[in-house]
């Protein structure tokens, strides 16, 4: 018997055979390329399945795009989709290859099936290849014409597509005019909304270069087209809603009743469900009516319903939005939200963000009448398992203590939080009870009462820490104990990790000791000689400061360190106002959700810390920088290095093994000369067994600090000679080049500005005038905020012709208030005392 004939079956795509999946797919598109054979039209569909799946992968395909083109020449709109997201894929990438799609793709923009000439119009306009353009024109300006409403929006849109590839082209080609025309007369509401789009990007683009651009920009803010747009919106998608939105908050009604009309028409979408409609109406409201008051007021009235109707329903994500903005006009008008605090309880199922934002708003609209509801609410979260939540709601509590309401309720809150006996808790409301305390010092009593029953061994967190030795130090004469739990804390100043706990003891030790000498006199000497051994700069500077004011005279020392103190009426608020009225302009933007003007986030300036260039830049005279600098030599030093004396700068700077300065805090401990001394003297037992000694008697200068505070005997300082410079200095700028090309640069350092002195730096021009009064004269300067440059120069007095001069480089950022310095000097042992000039100046800058 004879076998039987095998069929010719096509290769299935799912069975590649052993050369390769990617070489398979080809052999077996090629053999279906123009096949008209039943089945296939579907083994096509899964063989440009697998393409796609493998485009989609990362698996590069693009040898099969002969074959892809080929067979797409099918009546089959799923295959054509599956063909034009591989030509657009690989257009781009394949120049060469995307010309052999044009004549497929321009014979699909004429078919007679509306959505395959929708498709392949935007498959064309995906191309994204320069060198194709031309073949754009055409088909684009013909989809603009169609008949059907789908393609004549992919034209829309595709004339924005070829902007982007070449502006001219579009430009030339007179489309904005076509889309401008097309949008004013067109049935379709879609075709209307894309118009509108392409229209807005194209002139914003081309507004920057060309005029004519900039004024058909403006022409689309002009009443006919806003009143055409808004009888239309309710046509509209909610995205081209938002987007007519968005144009009508820029359009400048000519008089009152427009802006009536305005917001009649679009009353009803403020009860839109959509909540990215409703913030963009609230946003055309708002400043249609900012320069109006009274009509202002009746709009956050009006505004208010829809917002916390939107905060109370949809996504966690949406109520955080909503209530982002909420936040801002409550900010601005918190007393018209007052009586609608409930809406801001947090609800057990909110997630962290959300909950956080409602306190901050509770926080906003307390007032006289809900001030005890409210401090109730906020009392019952400081007990939440969520720690996060738990602090914020006590903060709140304080915050609502600052603005003085109902002050008594609030303080017996916050003392009942530190016998909850949880750390957290603990931490947050010591340091809320030292802020109320410099505001309501007459609840010292009551707050020191209950304060004073907290050890200080359960408070671990720095801040809290730091309160509470505030506390012993400031109010010592009533806390029994403060003495010696300022000893105890003391005697472990080791294991303490933060520097500012450790300043803050220095200070309250200090003042401790003002107020009850005897009992605090040994641990006043143990924490100075703590602090002058420490190795963090601040607390070696602030000991060693206390130490040379107690020697000069205790009662000055008193006044300085412990002056009679005012409350303090309003604590700094963390934005100016300057800054929410710009987040206000930006409302219904993400500046409003980061709480911060869009350019902090957009601008790289802002987003990045500023940086000084090495280089040495060109003067003003036109020389070119010189490149023969030796490198700097930085002094590493705070500002508050002038507080020691010539003789130990020199002793305590040495050469570093690479060649660099390097500063070094004084060694206080164990030699004959040091200021350490842990054996309390003779004096200073005599002293404490006899009692208090009186302030008068321990400033007199008989009596030494050093054996009153149980330290040892002290070097004598050697004083400072005083740096002169000349008054009538002259430098040409050729001999001030020479001069800073042939000189090493003996220092490096940076200095601080004052307040006063970065806001009075306006311009190079005022600091000029300032270094002059002090005989520093400038060379060159340039610059805008926050960034300038100067080239200063001086010469030391009674100096010969020539020599004895200074040469500074100063680059000032206003941003972080410093000011970056290089010194160059004839004579290189005086660069540190012109250096200290030098600063003083910059720290008198602006100070009157």
């Amino acid at each position: 018997m004879a076998p039987p004939v095998q069929s010719q079956r096509l290769p299935s795509p799912s069975q590649p055979s052993g050369k390769g999946e990617v070489g398979e797919l080809k052999t077996q598109l090629r053999q279906l390329a123009g096949s008209r054979a039943a089945g296939a039209e579907d083994l096509k569909r899964e063989l440009y399945k697998k393409v796609i799946s493998y485009m989609t992968v990362g698996i590069d395909v693009s040898s099969l795009f002969s074959e892809m083109v080929m067979c797409s020449a099918t009546s089959d709109i799923v295959l054509k989709k599956m063909c034009y997201l591989y030509v657009g894929n690989y257009a781009k990438v394949h120049p060469d290859l995307a010309l052999l799609t044009i004549n497929f793709l321009q014979k699909d923009c004429q078919d007679e099936d509306p959505m395959i000439r929708g498709l392949a119009l935007r498959s064309l306009c995906s191309l994204r290849v320069k060198n194709l353009v031309e073949y754009l024109v055409g088909p684009l300006r013909t989809g603009l014409q169609d008949s059907n409403s789908y393609v004549r929006t992919v034209a829309a849109i595709g004339a924005l597509k070829l902007y982007h590839i070449s502006p001219s082209t579009c430009i030339d080609s007179d489309f904005p005019v076509a889309l401008k025309a097309l949008m004013m007369h067109d049935p379709d509401a879609k075709v209307v909304a894309s118009c509108l789009s392409s229209l807005q990007e194209i002139l914003t683009l081309e507004g920057n270069a060309s005029e004519e651009a900039s004024k058909e920009r403006e022409l689309l803010l002009s009443k006919p087209v806003i009143y055409f747009l808004l009888n239309r919106i309710r046509e509209f998608s909610e995205w081209a809603q938002c987007l007519v939105l968005d144009l009508v908050s820029k359009y400048v009604p000519s008089e009152n009743s427009e802006i009536f009309d305005i917001m009649n028409l679009l009353e009803d979408r403020l009860q839109h469900a959509n909540s990215a409609v409703v913030l963009a109406t609230i946003n055309v409201f708002l400043h249609l009516t900012i320069s109006m008051a009274d009509v202002h007021q009746q709009v956050y009235e009006r505004i208010k319903a829809p917002l916390l109707t939107l905060v109370g329903s949809g996504s966690s994500e949406q109520s955080y939005a909503v209530l982002s903005h909420l936040h801002l006009l409550v900010m601005r008008a918190p007393i018209l939200f007052s009586s609608d605090y409930k809406h801001f309880y947090c609800r057990y199922s909110d997630p962290s963000y959300v909950k956080k934002l409602k306190l901050e708003m509770l926080t906003a609209v307390a007032n006289e009448s809900n001030t005890y509801e409210i401090v109730t609410e906020l009392s019952e979260y400081a007990a939440n398992v969520d720690v996060l939540i738990a602090r914020e709601s006590i903060r709140a509590v304080g915050k609502i203590a600052l603005q003085q309401y109902d002050v008594n309720a609030i303080v017996d809150r916050l003392l009942q939080f530190l016998e909850m006996e949880k750390d957290y808790v603990t931490a947050e409301t010591l340091v809320l009870v030292k802020d109320l305390l410099r505001k309501y010092p007459q609840w010292s009593q009551d707050c020191i009462a209950v304060v004073g029953n907290v050890s200080s061994k359960n408070v671990e967190e720095p801040k809290a820490k730091a309160a509470l030795v505030w506390m012993l130090g400031e109010y010592s004469q009533d806390m029994l104990d403060a003495p010696y739990i300022l000893e105890s804390l003391i005697d472990s100043w080791d294991e303490e990790d933060s520097a500012e706990v450790r300043l803050h003891l220095l200070t309250a030790v200090t003042k401790c000791f003002f107020k009850r000498p005897p009992e605090t006199q040994k641990a006043l000497g143990a924490a100075l000689a703590a602090g002058l051994a420490d190795a963090h700069q601040d607390v070696h500077d602030r000991a060693l400061f206390y130490y040379r004011l107690l020697q000069h005279d205790v009662s000055v020392a008193e006044r300085v360190i412990n002056p009679p103190k005012q409350a303090v009426s309003v604590f700094a608020d963390t934005q100016s106002s300057e800054v929410k009225d710009r987040i206000f302009d930006e409302f219904n933007s993400l500046s409003v959700i980061y709480q911060e003007p869009s350019y902090m986030f957009i601008d790289k300036e802002h987003r990045g810390p500023f940086e000084f260039s090495e280089d040495i830049g060109a003067l003003a005279t036109g020389a070119s920088p010189d490149n023969s600098v030796l490198p700097s030599q930085r002094v590493e030093a705070s500002d508050n290095d002038l507080l020691l004396s010539a003789s130990e700068k020199e002793e305590n700077r040495g050469i570093a093994a690479n060649g660099s300065l390097a500063y070094s805090a004084p060694d206080y401990n164990g030699s004959s000369t040091a200021l350490v001394s842990h054996s309390p003297s003779p004096t200073a037992n005599t002293s404490a067994a006899s009692g208090a000694p009186s302030m008068a008697s321990i400033s007199q200068p008989s009596i030494e600090i050093d054996d009153l505070l149980g330290l040892g005997p002290v070097m004598t300082p050697t004083p400072i000679l005083a740096l002169k410079l000349n008054s009538k200095t002259v430098l040409d700028p050729a001999t001030f080049q020479r001069k800073w090309g042939q000189l090493p640069i003996a220092l490096t350092q940076d200095c601080s500005l004052t307040a006063q002195g970065v806001a009075s730096l306006t311009s190079p021009q005022v600091l000029l005038r300032h270094m002059q009064g002090h005989l520093i004269q400038c060379i060159a300067s340039g610059g805008q905020p926050p960034n300038f440059k100067f080239f200063f120069f001086a010469q030391k007095s009674e100096a010969p012709s020539g020599a004895g001069f200074f040469l500074v480089e100063c680059l000032v950022n206003t941003s972080s208030s410093k000011a970056h310095v290089k010194v160059k000097a004839d004579e290189a042992s005086l660069s540190q005392d012109f250096a200290a000039l030098f600063q003083l100046a910059l720290l008198k800058f602006g100070v009157s």
